[in-house]
């Protein structure tokens, strides 16, 4: 499965905040913000701080997506 933090920057727009103040408010490294811009895995840390500033639960700003199985694997 994969992560997509889609609904976290709608919610951050929703909210008129921008993505420099999410993180400075949450107190993220610039590393740890870019994982969350690339869709990638963060620490349950990480969301909490995220849910705390923007006042929201984890299913507010992020979805899991199943992952198609590749050629390779159906193969097997």
């Amino acid at each position: 499965m994969k992560v997509s933090f889609k609904k976290l920057w709608v919610l951050c727009a929703e909210k008129e905040m921008s993505k420099a103040e999410l993180r400075k408010r949450a107190g993220l490294s610039s590393a740890t913000f870019t994982r969350l811009r690339k869709n990638e895995e963060v620490n349950l840390s990480v969301i909490l701080k995220i849910a705390d500033v923007l006042d929201c639960n984890a299913g507010d700003m992020m979805d899991f997506i199943k992952e198609e199985p590749s050629q390779n694997e159906e193969n097997r």
